[in-house]
């Protein structure tokens, strides 16, 4: 077991962050509930690439990483103790801080530039790294990302990659990069940051949890096939709902609720999301299926999210369905 403290802190640290599939084994970091803890995230390229001018082509990425698909690293497993079979975790994080530069790419060999006629231009390999520059806080958790001197936005750190480990794992789709289920998975989801509340279905005692594929920004959908890749340190904190059924994971931030799906079609998607609102609304706020119902029509602030749409093959694409608490109560 590699649990390490660094003042009061348990900690993992980013060189033993290289997991590539959720599953059930020997832990390497537990925590209780309630129990604030530190990750070490690698960038989704596993840090390969650091430069404008290191393209990202297997001879950067490494042969065997590019045929095994091992990209977005994930630090776990995590045991939750207590946490059971049946069980959800909710998983609560207090801070994301970015380092101080992220990348970005237009690929080669996949993405919906890589033979494009039209824009030639973009076909890839290229290579963008993204300066981020403290904010308010000092850190980077609420710092500008940098494109060029004309081009600022403000970083909205998120994990791209976190989940529970899966009952089934290869049928589940267990691997951190191309692999999403009711566990979790690569879903790519911006509201999966700082002051939100992560729910997740336990399919094995102890929960085991894994995180990565942190970015530092994103754009709705992430297109282009990449978003500002970067290491971070997140801390996060668990509690345990015991015997709760969830069918996906949903998201708790201050304001709304948030129900995930990963699926294609894009559709298909969103309808089964807005189903899963209206159930949680009815089994844990009260509402009659009526009620919820006509707020899936009429209520302007029930909001589609399309968190990830990347044309990358065996990417299901990502949504989500909110409603604002205030409407809760």
């Amino acid at each position: 077991m590699a649990d390490v403290q660094r003042g009061t802190m348990k900690r993992i640290a980013r060189k033993d962050a290289y997991e590539y599939e959720m599953v059930a084994k020997e832990p390497l970091l537990t925590v209780q509930p309630g129990e604030a803890f530190v990750i070490e995230t690698e960038d989704a390229l596993n840090g390969s690439i650091q430069r404008d001018d290191q393209l990202v082509i297997t001879e950067n990425l490494g042969a065997d990483r590019v045929r095994a698909l091992d990209f977005n690293p994930c630090a776990g497993p995590i045991i939750v103790e207590g946490a059971k079979a049946g069980d959800v975790l909710a998983v609560t994080i207090e801070d994301i801080v970015v380092a101080d530069q992220g990348v970005t790419a237009l690929l080669q060999m996949w993405g919906p530039f890589k033979d494009s006629a039209k824009y030639a231009d973009c076909r890839g390999p290229h290579t963008k790294i993204i300066k981020h520059l403290p904010g308010p806080s000092g850190t980077t958790s609420d710092g500008k990302g940098v494109y060029n001197e004309r081009i600022t936005w403000d970083l909205k750190p998120h994990i791209g990659t976190i989940g529970t480990a899966p009952f089934r794992a290869v049928a589940a789709g267990a691997h951190t990069a191309v692999g999403q289920g009711p566990h979790g998975g690569n879903m790519d989801v911006r509201d999966i940051c700082k002051g939100s509340k992560i729910l997740l279905p336990v399919s094995h005692d102890g929960a085991h949890l894994y995180v990565g594929d942190v970015h530092a920004s994103m754009a709705d959908g992430e297109f282009a096939g990449l978003a500002d890749e970067s290491r971070s340190e997140v801390t996060l904190a668990c509690e345990i709902i015991p015997q709760k059924q969830i069918p996906w994971v949903r998201i708790e931030t201050p304001e709304a609720i948030i129900q995930l799906h990963s699926f294609k079609p894009l559709d298909d998607a969103v309808t089964q999301a807005f189903f899963w609102l209206v159930d949680w609304l009815v089994e844990e706020y009260g509402f009659s299926q009526r009620d919820a119902a006509f707020q899936m029509g009429a209520n302007p602030d029930v909001r589609i999210n399309i968190y990830q749409m990347v044309i990358l093959g065996r990417i299901n694409y990502t949504v989500g369905v909110s409603i604002p608490k205030k409407y809760l109560r």
